[in-house]
């Protein structure tokens, strides 16, 4: 199925316009399974009474059904067009000690936090925050309603761009390419490099190696 299937629509954020007021914030984060790097949160106000708003934005979808060139394509169309655009990073120390549900969460007020002007109301995919404001959230909101697709571009974007430079600070990794993911390709460097300072140590697959590490360090020092 082509992604012009899931071309996002304005269909939400105009109906709480009507009953709740213009300014409407879509959310979403990138990150929330990766071994690595941080989870990182944008939040979108888009200008919901300019009539050309669709036309600009034409080509933006939830960041997973783009390519990286289309992504970065979009950025600045979606950074030119949006009344007010924040991000919000939790980096790998956050992770582990809030856990990834509550460091996303963080992340995303981070990115509420920097609105201006501040939203009437917010629109997520699947997650909702402890403030005050009206939330509407539900899965796949990244795909169905565009402003919550064009935070999960900046989002995304944001992201790679922080792991294509970790990729110069930790290489043998390959995070410009897997952007800290579980691939069979970070496994297997996982194994033979051993945990990074990037790594997310709360997570399994991460602490199977630290943990086989540690058996072997501690039998060669008996031996």
């Amino acid at each position: 199925m082509s992604s012009h299937a899931f071309r996002p629509t304005l269909h939400t954020e105009l109906a709480l316009r009507d009953t709740i007021g213009p300014l409407v914030a879509g959310l979403d984060e990138v990150g929330r399974g990766a071994w690595a790097g941080p989870v990182v949160a944008a939040a979108v106000i888009l200008p919901l009474d300019e009539p050309t708003l669709s036309e600009r934005l034409a080509g933006v979808r939830d960041s997973k059904l783009m390519t990286p060139a289309e992504r970065e394509a979009a950025l600045p169309l979606i950074q030119t067009a949006a009344v007010a655009v924040g991000v919000g990073i939790v980096e790998v120390e956050g992770v582990d000690r809030l856990g990834i549900l509550n460091a996303t969460k963080t992340a995303m007020q981070q990115a509420l936090d920097q609105l201006t002007p501040p939203p009437h109301a917010l629109l997520l995919d699947a997650i909702t925050l402890p403030c005050d404001l009206p939330q509407t959230a539900f899965p796949r909101a990244d795909r169905l309603c565009l402003s919550v697709a064009a935070a999960s571009v900046v989002a995304k974007v944001t992201r790679d761009r922080l792991m294509a430079a970790y990729d110069a600070v930790y290489p043998g990794y390959g995070f410009g390419r897997h952007k800290g993911y579980g691939t069979a390709a970070h496994a297997q460097a996982l194994q033979a490099l051993g945990v990074c300072p990037l790594h997310r140590r709360s997570f399994a697959p991460v602490q199977a190696v630290q943990l086989a590490l540690n058996f072997t360090e501690s039998t060669n020092e008996h031996e």
